[in-house]
């Protein structure tokens, strides 16, 4: 069988230019050709090839919960939970508490946070 890596992830948003602002601001990622199409659709370099695009979709109903996320890693956490407090983002821990990192059983730290269209995002320090 073939060998699969992950490319990119896709999300629809309600207004493009605040999603790309957002996720400038919180990750740094820098806004990339969309060379699929001349659509309004916005493409964000993730880093090491990966992307995340971001399709408009002003009238769709998105429904979210925090099991349904994705996750990225950084070896600064704690420096990144203050760039969130800075920014006024709130985030939580696994069991919803407010402003609250949280410690798995295997010791890696963790949060959680939404981006403006409600999407959950989790950002730990997995090795």
């Amino acid at each position: 069988m073939s060998r699969f890596l992950f490319d990119h992830i896709a999300l629809s948003v309600e207004d493009v230019t605040i999603s790309v602002a957002f996720y400038q601001q919180v990750f740094a990622f820098t806004e990339i050709e969309n060379t699929a199409s001349t659509s309004s659709t916005r493409w964000l370099s993730m880093g090491a090839g990966k992307q995340l695009h971001l399709i408009p979709r002003p009238n769709a109903v998105i429904k979210t919960n925090k099991a349904v996320h994705f996750a990225l890693k950084t070896p600064a956490i704690a420096a990144f939970v203050q760039h969130l407090k800075e920014m006024a983002i709130d985030y939580s821990d696994w069991p919803d508490t407010p402003n609250k990192d949280y410690v798995r059983n295997d010791g890696v730290q963790q949060v959680y946070f939404q981006d403006p269209d409600g999407y959950w995002i989790e950002v730990n320090d997995a090795v």
